[in-house]
């Protein structure tokens, strides 16, 4: 795979980013229950220009989720370059965790986007509703080909149609959350 610079959206619009996201694919990560299902991100803009991040899904039946703050990793760039810090354990948060959130490819009507970061160990596929037509998949896959991402790794993540609503049953103990650190 390619190792060049990856290139970025240059001057997102943040208004429009903002609102709710669907996983319809991603890399599997130790941070991610793996059989989380109806995953979704909800981003909010904050008077400071920060983002609030909602980043929830469903496994075994029980909601779990983590909250962490977005901001621009440059106040100074152009570039759709993004740190998001959450503090984990998320039932008890203590330790501060910043990882890098590059949008790489937005649709001009901010209806689905492609996300990563530089070390490409993670890529996110991501879509305003729970389901992607093929082509438009294929279009974002051959996007994440074209900045150097192994895609075979891309895991399709189950939407239900319609999504869950509210919060439902919670995973308070945050048990997803260490057995994530163990991979289960």
């Amino acid at each position: 795979m390619s190792k060049k610079e990856m290139q970025v959206v240059r001057n997102l619009d943040l208004n429009r980013y903002m609102g709710r996201w669907y996983e319809i694919a991603s890399f599997p990560s130790f941070f991610q229950p793996k059989n989380g299902e109806d995953t979704r991100a909800t981003y909010t803009l904050k008077d400071d220009g920060t983002v609030n991040v909602l980043n929830e899904t469903w496994s075994n039946g029980k909601r779990d989720y983590i909250e962490g703050i977005a901001y621009k990793a440059d106040k100074n760039s152009d570039e759709a370059k993004l740190k998001v810090k959450f503090y984990v354990p998320p039932f008890l948060p203590l330790f501060p965790v910043v990882g890098d959130y590059w949008v790489l490819y937005v649709d001009e009507d901010y209806q689905y986007a492609l996300v990563g970061q530089p070390s490409r160990k993670y890529l996110w596929i991501l879509c305003r509703q729970t389901q992607m037509d093929e082509e438009t998949y294929k279009f974002l896959e051959q996007k994440a080909i074209d900045e150097g991402y192994d895609i075979s790794k891309l895991h399709k993540t189950p939407q239900h149609d319609p999504p869950p609503e509210g919060a439902g049953p919670e995973d308070k103990k945050g048990l997803w959350w260490l057995k994530s650190l163990i991979g289960k």
